[in-house]
């Protein structure tokens, strides 16, 4: 079930859990994985350029310090048995876009060594949580929640979830029960955030029944803001060029330049719940999507699926947009109903086309509404269009 983002310094292999649940678990790789701290992995990447001084940055350092003493200390040991140590309080990461919270977390989970973690995009880890529910119905359980938490908790140390947001109502009923259960069973929690605690499901259905799990975090995590002044994902692509002309293999090269540059060239795909149905963005790597026109546009999907997109990510890479009109009239409507979406929601789009905004679509029924559709695909080609 919990497929993907493992610490690298394991050999994953899948088992299936009595609640007919595939995962992963951690297998040793025959020697113990390097150990370092954050603090070093740091220093190093200031050291060699890949990183600077960022005084924000700094600041949480401590903080992963101290998860990283607690999660690496000794097995107590005393008269009868080995006792292990108690888990660390964990942390909340929350602070604006591009602050550089992804980078943090990754060079934490990198300086763990052998500690069994698994690091993972909150939003593609509550739809498998969701599937393993499932499936723990299915096979009668009842609780269908308690086998998951079983399972995750049997495996792991440590929980390090990318952008936590919540705007499904079914992951808002749960999420407290599976985070309470986690950390009563000694799994450490590590997540990053676009908000702040108080701001989480804001508005949402039924929102006073999320209030507690709020508290929850409050109480049992360290809520710490990473105020920088910089947005360094922004900074990557001051400057730079994002829509690209024509959709050739120059254009492919340079969009594949871009994204090497914003992921590190390491992504998965992203499976989106929307109304009991599954739409599949084929990479996914912190908050950054890469798809093709027809995987979006070609699919029967509509604003809803389209939302559901643009809230799970912060830069869309959308390569392939064809010439639109008569031949491809579907296609040019979910286009626009995309376009609305990624617009309303401050999404960076990245892109390759046929031809410029205002010669996409040049005939048949449409043209005229797809002048603001053009408009905006050139505001959003602005340097500093996401910034705010």
């Amino acid at each position: 079930m919990f497929a993907g983002d493992v610490n690298s310094a394991y050999d994953p292999v899948r088992i299936t859990a009595a609640c007919g649940m595939p995962l992963f678990i951690a297998i040793g790789a025959g020697y113990p994985a390097p150990m370092t701290t954050l603090r070093a992995l740091f220093q190093a990447r200031l050291g060699d350029g890949t990183l600077h001084a960022d005084p924000a940055q700094q600041a949480v350092l401590p903080e992963f310090d101290r998860i990283h003493a607690g999660l690496t200390a000794p097995v107590k040991r005393g008269l009868f048995a080995r006792r292990p140590p108690d888990p660390p309080r964990g942390l909340y990461l929350w602070g604006g876009v591009g602050r550089g919270k992804s980078m943090l977390m990754d060079l934490f989970v990198e300086s763990l060594g052998d500690v069994p973690v698994r690091r993972v995009h909150f939003h593609a880890f509550m739809q498998e949580v969701h599937d393993g529910m499932h499936r723990a119905r299915q096979a009668k359980a009842d609780d269908a929640l308690a086998p998951v938490v079983a399972e995750i908790a049997g495996q792991l140390r440590l929980l390090a979830f990318d952008e936590m947001q919540i705007s499904d109502i079914a992951d808002a009923m749960i999420v407290g029960r599976l985070f309470e259960g986690l950390m009563a069973a000694g799994v450490v929690i590590v997540t990053t955030s676009n908000r702040h605690p108080d701001d989480l499901y804001k508005h949402g259905l039924q929102r006073e029944r999320f209030l507690p799990f709020i508290e929850l975090i409050k109480s049992r995590l360290s809520v710490h803001e990473l105020a920088s002044p910089r947005d360094y994902r922004q900074d990557r692509l001051s400057g730079g060029q994002v829509y690209f002309t024509p959709a050739d293999s120059k254009a492919r090269a340079a969009i594949e330049t871009i994204w090497a540059d914003l992921t590190g060239g390491s992504a998965e795909p992203l499976l989106l719940k929307v109304k009991g149905r599954e739409v599949e963005i084929p990479a996914f790597r912190n908050g950054i999507a890469r798809a093709g026109f027809h995987d979006l546009c070609g699919q029967m999907l509509g604003a809803a699926d389209f939302l559901a997109l643009a809230n799970a990510t912060r830069v869309l890479v959308l390569e392939g947009i064809p010439l639109l009109g008569r031949s491809n009239f579907n296609e040019a409507k979910r286009f626009v109903t995309l376009i609305d979406a990624l617009y309303e929601a401050r999404v960076r789009l990245i892109c390759s086309a046929a031809d410029w905004p205002e010669s996409l679509y040049v005939e048949g029924e449409g043209v005229f509404e797809f002048e603001r559709t053009a408009s905006r695909l050139r505001e959003m080609m602005a340097e500093d269009w996401a910034a705010d």
